[in-house]
C-alpha cells in the first residue's frame, strides 16, 4: 500500500469498489487541515457527492471507464 501526505491546501478523493461492485467514496484531508477547509476539499466533496447521489453522472462515469466510448476519455 502507498502512503500519501497531504499538505494543507490539498485533498483527495479515495474511490473503493467491493466484490459486488458496489462503490465507496471518501475525501482524504491533511491531518491539520479541518475537514471542511479550503478549495480543494470543497472540490473533492462535490465529485463525492456526485458520485453517490447523480444517477446521471454515474452512468456517465460508468460509460466512459467501461469504454463503451473511448473518444470521451482523450478529452
Amino acid at each position: 500500500m502507498t502512503t500519501i501526505t497531504l499538505e494543507a491546501n490539498q485533498a483527495a478523493l479515495i474511490v473503493k469498489t467491493n466484490e459486488e461492485g458496489i462503490i465507496d467514496v471518501e475525501v482524504a484531508y491533511a491531518e491539520e487541515s479541518p475537514e471542511d477547509d479550503g478549495f480543494a476539499a470543497a472540490i473533492c466533496e462535490v465529485i463525492a457527492n456526485k458520485l453517490v447521489e447523480d444517477e446521471v453522472f454515474q452512468e456517465e462515469i460508468m460509460t466512459l471507464v467501461e469504454g463503451d466510448d473511448e473518444d470521451d476519455l482523450d478529452q
